[in-house]
């Protein structure tokens, strides 16, 4: 057999083998099949802990090429207000897609709210124990003009919250290895106040509140599971 027909046969071994790896390798069931479709309305209490939906406020809507884009990303989308006694008010946001694939990775408030004319001027990251669970969360500071918005939010990809774009690649990786396609659900919520740290506080109890009303399969839902996919 000559050099160039050897040759040949190698170079086509070798794209055979690169393709039933490609394959192989390639996701094709939605972990959402696996862990079931949320339901965001029902999965989010109206009422909760002196917390309650207040239908007179308004949220800030994003603008037209924003949720154009969020359209696109996402297959449900969640806005409220809430207010309790005090008067303290919270804005809640929730986001969730079936596929957060490299093409429809969740948009982050880092992106969207410059998208909408605001400046982030101050970012760090935290923890806070959301039902019994150790949730890792961004903390931002954004301003619009005489407006100031502390933010707190959280991405689930998959089963597990990440905190940065290296563990979402990280997840997506490891439940692409088991032929799974994740899913993901931005949770995020702000309020306007000029001092970012009484903002914050005020939002950690919220969400504290609100986490006490969920079910234990909802908790696995927005706050990550306890207990992985395998």
């Amino acid at each position: 057999m000559s050099t160039t027909r050897i040759r040949a046969l190698v170079v086509f071994a070798a794209m055979a083998v690169t393709a039933t790896l490609a394959h192989w390798a390639t996701p094709t069931t939605h972990l959402s099949d696996v862990l079931g479709k949320p339901d965001l309305e029902k999965i989010f209490p109206a009422e909760f802990a002196g917390w309650r939906v207040d239908v007179r406020s308004a949220m800030v809507l994003p603008s037209p090429q924003t949720q154009a884009i969020l359209d696109s990303i996402y297959n449900q989308t969640l806005s409220r207000t809430y207010v309790n006694a005090e008067g303290d008010r919270i804005m809640l946001s929730v986001a969730y897609g079936g596929d957060q694939s490299d093409a429809t990775r969740a948009h982050l408030p880092e992106v969207c709210y410059p998208a909408q004319g605001f400046q982030i001027t101050s970012y760090s990251t935290g923890q806070l124990d959301l039902g019994g669970r150790a949730v890792s969360t961004r903390l931002l500071m954004s301003k619009l003009g005489q407006r100031s918005e502390p933010i707190t939010y959280w991405l689930v990809v998959g089963d597990r919250v990440t905190v940065s774009r290296t563990d979402q690649k990280l997840t997506q990786f490891r439940l692409g290895l088991k032929g799974l396609i994740p899913d993901g659900m931005l949770v995020r919520v702000s309020s306007i106040d000029p001092d970012m740290a009484r903002g914050h506080r005020v939002q950690a109890k919220f969400l504290a509140d609100m986490a006490t009303a969920f079910s234990e399969t909802s908790r696995d839902r927005v706050f990550g599971a306890i207990h992985s996919v395998r």
